[in-house]
């Protein structure tokens, strides 16, 4: 009897279709009597979009790289108008700072909708930022851009409140596939380096062939981003490369007249920041053939070949020539340390840009 009571514990086990609970064991079987209610594993659990709006996110909707093309605007005003920078000067750059970030943020919440369909990646689509903080943001960086314009005088102040009307009209109305649209960004980046001549000097009428010459680069760099989402039209980056040439040509030529502080600065016997007109011929002629190679070949490609890919690499390029076009403007005008100041901004820029933090912030 006791030998067959083992006998046919062996033979359920061995039997195919035995359980667990027929098993030979120490183990008390799941549904006898005071043991535990065996666990089932739980779903995962869907979690809501990251609304924490972490530096990342903040770094990627206010293209931090693309800041170092700003402060450039306010030193070749500074420069077009003949005087030194100053602290008036660097209160100038603050507001263009701020103005130009309250663009960033402006422009990506007034797309937030079409951003959901084309670029779902970036931080209000992608739920990384709220689009009520990314308004917040934009409407405190414009009071703080017109009140560092009012720190550095009326003057400056005169030309930053219509340089932040520009900014809100374009992002709010214009840029929206008018003919308006390049127009006035175009405006906009040439009220920048008004700027830096009202805060600096006190007026803007000798700076303005230079903020004519960077807001026609301007407007050919929109005029191609219009399409950088989706291609197909060769007529913007080859319209682009026409007025790089034709920019880098007025850029590297002599100007007929230096501004009036630079007239004296430059005059026999007197002692000045203005280097030997050698020295200033060869920094704008550099300058200028440096800005045209950045902005050129890019334009080029995406004359060939319209795809999305090359015709954004094409807005890259042409934002990243800013800076040299600033610089060579500033030679223009006989400021040859204001000219290499500017230049540096550009090395700058793109080691930050490689910093680990920002490697995946685009400029555009």
């Amino acid at each position: 009897m006791n030998r067959a009571v083992p006998a046919a514990r062996d033979r359920s086990a061995r039997e195919p279709g035995a359980t667990r609970a027929q098993a030979p064991g120490p183990r008390t079987p799941a549904s006898a009597p005071g043991s535990p209610e065996p666990r089932t594993p739980r779903a995962p659990e869907s979690r809501a979009p990251r609304t924490d709006g972490g530096i990342a996110a903040w770094a990627e909707l206010l293209r931090l790289p693309a800041l170092f093309t700003v402060p450039g605007d306010a030193l070749a005003g500074a420069a077009a108008a003949g005087v030194r920078p100053g602290p008036r000067t660097l209160l100038a750059i603050g507001s263009s700072l701020c103005l130009y970030e309250a663009g960033m943020a402006l422009n990506d919440w007034a797309d937030r909708a079409e951003d959901a369909v084309e670029r779902p990646h970036r931080p209000l689509p992608s739920g990384r930022i709220r689009p009520a903080a990314a308004l917040t943001a934009a409407g405190a960086l414009t009071g703080a851009g017109l009140a560092l314009a009012a720190g550095a005088g009326r003057p400056a102040l005169a030309v930053a409140a219509p340089l932040a009307a520009t900014v809100w009209a374009y992002d709010l109305a214009l840029k929206k596939h008018t003919p308006a649209g390049p127009a006035a960004m175009a405006a906009a980046r040439g009220l920048d380096l008004l700027l830096g001549a009202a805060a600096t000097g006190g007026g803007t009428r000798a700076a303005l062939p230079s903020a004519a010459l960077l807001g026609s680069h301007t407007l050919a760099v929109t005029a191609v981003s219009r399409r950088e989402t989706t291609g197909g039209s060769a007529l913007a980056p080859l319209a682009a490369l026409a007025t790089t040439g034709a920019l880098a040509a007025l850029a590297a030529r002599r100007p007929n007249r230096l501004p009036a502080g630079r007239r004296a600065a430059a005059a026999p016997g007197l002692s000045g920041s203005t280097p030997a007109p050698d020295v200033t011929d060869a920094l704008r002629t550099g300058l200028s053939a440096v800005y045209a190679a950045t902005a050129a070949r890019p334009y080029f490609h995406a004359a060939l070949n319209p795809s999305p890919p090359l015709t954004q690499r094409a807005v890259g390029g042409g934002i990243r020539a800013t800076i040299p076009l600033q610089a060579a403007l500033a030679a223009r005008s006989g400021a040859g340390a204001t000219s290499l100041l500017v230049a540096a901004l550009a090395p700058a820029g793109r080691w930050f840009a490689r910093r680990t933090a920002m490697r995946k912030v685009s400029i555009t």
